[in-house]
């Protein structure tokens, strides 16, 4: 019986952690040497020039991190943020 019950918890443990994973949505956006990391995959406009990175992407030397929450992107030293109900647009990925 013991030994049932901790197979039956391995295995519930296992599956959690599978689930868990399968759900965790995540990315470093770049734009220019600037990066930041979010949990939503955002579209952003043409002209933002900002680059859709998987979480797993290694950045240079000359990249410089600064987080924000929300949807936006950093242009410059100001983050400009995008309005929800902007039209869809590409979202590149390297």
């Amino acid at each position: 019986m013991k030994m049932m019950k901790t197979v039956f918890l391995g295995t519930l443990s296992v599956a959690m952690l599978a689930g868990s994973a399968m759900t965790a949505s995540a990315a470093v956006v770049c734009n220019g040497d600037v990066c930041w990391h979010t949990h939503e995959r955002y579209t952003y406009p043409r002209e933002s020039g900002v680059i859709i990175h998987e979480d797993d992407w290694h950045p240079g030397p000359n990249v410089t991190f600064r987080e924000h929450e929300g949807r936006g992107y950093w242009r410059g030293e100001s983050w400009e943020t995008v309005p929800e109900d902007e039209g869809v647009v590409r979202e590149e990925r390297r």
